[in-house]
């Protein structure tokens, strides 16, 4: 059985949702959750919507339309109509500044006996041999050497 969340805005609430759909510059999804809690409201007497109706009136799913009741039960009016913010990055940051920094330094140095100048792959073995980092492959170092506009010629 699935939980139905129940959306009673009190005046004041009513009041910004409708400032909210009457001002000419705000943005378009904050614009349609507002219409939409101005829409599940249950407190102002008449007959509320279904959320298939609300879904079609407003252009959004109905999946959405119950995941913002839920969030102004829950968390209340701001975080309803605002977007979450991402408590981490999308993906874990692998090189950082002091990595770029040594592979630089590297790059810098001296080549190994054999070489003649410091090659990509030639960067990426030393770098592992060092153990600057578990593996790095080629293109990584790479798109370090680019970030600094690092030329090994």
């Amino acid at each position: 059985m699935t939980i139905r969340y129940h959306v009673t805005l009190t005046k004041e609430e009513r009041s910004i949702l409708e400032a909210y759909t009457s001002k000419g510059k705000i943005s378009v999804t904050k614009y349609k959750h507002a219409l939409a809690l101005l829409l599940c409201d249950v407190s102002n007497g008449t007959t509320v919507k279904t959320v298939s109706e609300i879904s079609s009136t407003v252009g959004e799913s109905s999946r959405t339309i119950e995941r913002l009741k839920k969030r102004f039960v829950e968390e209340g009016l701001e975080s309803a109509l605002e977007r979450k913010v991402a408590s981490k990055p999308p993906r874990e940051i692998r090189f950082d500044g002091a990595f770029e920094a040594r592979l630089l330094a590297l790059a810098c140095s001296e080549t190994p006996e054999g070489y003649c100048r410091w090659t990509v792959r030639l960067l990426a073995d030393k770098a592992v041999e060092l153990n600057y980092t578990d593996s790095i492959s080629k293109s990584s170092v790479h798109s370090v050497l680019k970030k600094m506009k690092f030329s090994l010629t």
